[in-house]
């Protein structure tokens, strides 16, 4: 048998291969397809953020370019329909003012008329700028050169953030100009609610990277990725067209950052947004695959584990199991082999039995002639020669019951009658009985129906159980009870001895397979196993009562074939 300690290492690798079999074959399908769900997942979900905010930011642009024509346009009407003599008079340029904030809201702060020089001739409003000169003034220079400028956001002379809307007209060939300065926290406001999750928010800025509105939250400037933006302009195609980008800003965290075109190319709206915040709901479900995911790999791995320890330890169990047949091959080897020995060893007592006991049988003849019958001696020579006749026949009885033993061994099926095989048997165990202090009873229920089984097999099963009885009873003596009877469809054999019993915890485990409660050397633990076998494909059932040291009961059911059996009563049939 192979030493266990060079079997170790075999089984230690064999464990590691499956393992690694195993996990490659579990996690790699797993892991291609959750790549491959959660990639194609992600992907739409980033398009699907990016979509939302665009389309946001676009309608932002579009709101707030609408806004600041409108009043252009409103500047541009009041300059064409009052004319430079009515908005010269500050009167009615302050009531127009004032139905424009009833009409508008705060939105207009004042209005004033600057002549060609930057003179402001008229001022509505609620500073002291009545004779404000804007000569110097960027966007006076711009609105003398152009129809209409909407300025950058500035401090100017009122020292609070505005921007004017400029319309320039002529009288008498001479330009003129008619201002309005819009209410900063009104258009400051239309950008500020351009809000989403926790840190998006927008804000605009010009090109020189000037902050047009005052962002929510504090912002650290990246003028280099504000004006790649400006610098891309032709990448917009359309001025309602919005760019969106992803970086990393000066402390080191990931935004992403929207922009859009507003006041024909002069500003830009800006979003912004943490893309942690942005993509909370992803990555929320990214953790929670992930936990997912590790926990099924967890499991994956533990199968893997304890599987493939199981499958090796069956495969050592196997593989020992396979020495010890080889083992129990070779002792069957044996024991044929000693069987032939003994089938013709008896063969050869039988000659000179038989020529002994027909010798004596002629020596009583001679006795009985006249000459001899006068021997004093004579009566002990005829009870001599009769005791060398009957132990003769004894012997005689004895080999050729031991030869039909030994070579019935095939599993042809023939008719049996279960009283005779045991009678046999017994007469077969007896002498080894008496050897080991053991007295063998019979109980033969008489009139047993004929079973169709196999002699040898059958044979094979009830010599164990005698053996293993006489066993049990070994070198202190006992008794052996051997009864048959017939119960339904079954003929039973018990076979009760008063030996030393099996403990409770073994009972169940004595029809296994190598399990033996005899000393080393003493059993190979198959022999109740194959008994089991035997009755089992017969058809037939073995049970087994025992007590600790008070002794053990087999009881074998064995199946009457169906023609031995009476037939069953008509059910009489009933009229409808």
């Amino acid at each position: 048998m192979t030493n266990p300690s060079e079997q170790q290492p075999y089984y230690r690798a064999l464990i590691r291969k499956m393992f690694v079999t195993i996990i490659t074959v579990s996690f790699l399908p797993v892991f291609l397809v959750s790549a491959t769900i959660f990639y194609q997942f992600r992907t739409s979900y980033r398009e699907k953020i990016f979509a939302h905010l665009n389309e946001m930011v676009q309608k932002h642009t579009t709101n707030i370019d609408k806004f600041l024509m409108n009043k252009l346009s409103d500047i541009r009407y009041l300059s064409r329909s009052a004319g430079f003599n009515n908005l010269s008079s500050e009167a009615f340029l302050q009531k127009t003012l004032t139905i424009m904030q009833q009409e508008y809201g705060a939105v207009f702060v004042d209005l004033g008329v600057i002549d060609e020089q930057g003179k402001q001739v008229a001022y509505a409003g609620p500073y002291p700028l009545g004779k404000a000169d804007y000569a110097d003034a960027d966007w006076f220079q711009k609105a003398m050169n152009s129809q209409h400028v909407i300025s950058e956001v500035f401090l100017g002379l009122r020292g609070v953030p505005h921007f004017i809307i400029a319309v320039r007209n002529s009288r008498d060939g001479r330009p003129w100009i008619l201002r309005a300065t819009i209410d900063f926290e009104a258009f400051n406001s239309l950008v500020a609610k351009i809000r989403v999750g926790e840190t998006g928010f927008a804000f605009i800025i010009n090109r020189q990277g000037i902050f047009q509105t005052n962002p929510i939250f504090n912002v650290i400037p990246n003028k280099d990725l504000y004006m790649s933006i400006f610098q891309q302009k032709t990448d917009f195609g359309k001025q309602d067209e919005v760019r969106i980008t992803e970086q990393v800003d000066a402390s080191g965290k990931k935004n992403i950052y929207v922009g859009s075109l507003l006041k024909n190319g002069d500003w830009l709206l800006i979003y912004q947004q943490n893309s942690a915040d942005a993509f909370s709901k992803l990555n929320q479900t990214q953790a929670f695959s992930i936990i997912i995911f590790i926990l099924g790999g967890i499991g994956i791995v533990t199968m893997a584990f304890v599987l493939s320890g199981r499958m090796v330890n069956r495969i050592a169990v196997t593989d020992s199991e396979k020495e010890m047949l080889n083992q129990q091959v070779i002792e069957t080897g044996k024991l044929a082999s000693v069987g032939e020995l003994t089938a013709g060893i008896a063969h050869e007592i039988n000659n000179p039995i038989a020529i002994m006991v027909e010798e004596a049988g002629w020596m009583q003849d001679l006795l009985e002639e006249e000459e001899f019958q006068a021997c004093k001696n004579f009566a002990e020579f005829k009870r001599a020669l009769a005791q060398i006749k009957t132990q003769g026949t004894r012997c005689k009885d004895i080999t050729y019951k031991l030869l039909s033993f030994a070579r019935k061994t095939d599993s042809r099926i023939q008719d049996i009658q279960a009283n005779d095989l045991i009678a046999d048997l017994v007469s077969l165990s007896d002498q080894r009985g008496k050897y080991s202090m053991v007295e063998i009873h019979s109980q033969m229920a008489e009139h047993l129906p004929l079973l169709r089984l196999s002699v040898s097999e059958l044979q094979q099963v009830f010599l164990n159980l005698i053996n293993n009885a006489i066993d049990s009873m070994d070198r202190k003596g006992g008794k052996l009870f051997i009864s048959t009877r017939r119960e339904d469809r079954h003929v039973v054999v018990e076979m009760a001895d008063t030996g030393s019993g099996i403990s409770e915890a073994n009972l169940p485990r004595i029809f296994d397979p190598f399990f033996t409660t005899k000393p080393v050397g003493k059993g190979t633990g198959l022999g109740l196993a194959i008994c089991y076998g035997i009755i089992r494909k017969m058809g037939g059932e073995i049970k087994v009562h025992s007590t600790l040291n008070v002794g053990t009961t087999f009881t074998v059911y064995l199946p009457i074939p169906e023609e031995s059996l009476p037939p069953e009563p008509a059910v009489p049939a009933i009229d409808s």
